[in-house]
């Protein structure tokens, strides 16, 4: 049984380029800074747009955008420390 108003995950999702898309749409960061970002750009505190609050919100929106379930065992300082962390934390949930 499907849930109303979803639609089924394709495991194979670009979770690079999605990373990408939910980083400038929760942080209000332009397309150029996004596509600039590679695996050792430094996010949580080097982006002032990237605080606590920012967090939870980019919590919740992975969790929506890539159907998973983040629960907050998971979540560790080492998971903003930069792009590429954010997207193997993501691409491991994603599985």
């Amino acid at each position: 049984m499907q849930a109303q108003n979803s639609q089924p995950v394709d495991r194979t999702i670009d979770v690079d380029s999605l990373m990408r898309a939910l980083l400038r749409d929760v942080l209000g960061l332009s397309q150029d800074r996004v596509d600039a970002f590679d695996a050792d750009t430094p996010l949580f505190g080097a982006l002032p747009e990237l605080d606590s609050m920012a967090v939870a919100g980019l919590l919740t929106e992975m969790e929506d955008r890539f159907d998973i379930l983040i629960e907050d065992e998971d979540i560790d300082g080492d998971t903003f420390e930069t792009f590429g962390s954010l997207v193997a934390f993501a691409q491991a949930k994603v599985g």
